[in-house]
């Protein structure tokens, strides 16, 4: 992300990012999961992942932008341990990949009620 050559490299490596999103289920999409304060519905949730039996952070969003950015996000915070994520700064990473530069204001707010969520699961 971090690397992508000019506006269009980047929305495309989000938007491909997010083919590759670990999405939550239809099923576990409740009111618990929403992330207040996003424009788009952004829904976000520990589970257990059938292929590994561990348990995994999964989102979701219609929104194409916000699944690269959930993608982006959530791949780090599945590379992290509980007490790693929830003392990590998921701002400063944003902040590495570029990801901020591609939000609207609105749809940034919305994204750091989904940091503050990664910090607490």
């Amino acid at each position: 992300m971090a690397t992508a050559k000019g506006w269009d490299g980047a929305t495309r490596a989000i938007m491909l990012a997010g083919k590759k999103l670990v999405a939550l289920p239809e099923s576990a999409r409740t009111e618990d999961a929403l992330v207040p304060g996003c424009e788009s519905k952004v829904w976000v949730a520990c589970l257990y992942s059938p292929d590994t039996s561990e348990l995994v952070i999964a989102a979701y969003s219609p929104s194409k932008i916000i699944r690269g950015v959930l993608a982006v996000l959530l791949e780090k915070a599945n590379s992290l341990s509980d007490e790693q994520r929830k003392a990590y700064d998921f701002e400063q990473y944003m902040n590495a990949c570029n990801l901020q530069r591609h939000l609207s204001q609105s749809r940034g707010n919305g994204i750091l009620g989904v940091l503050r969520r990664l910090n607490t699961l």
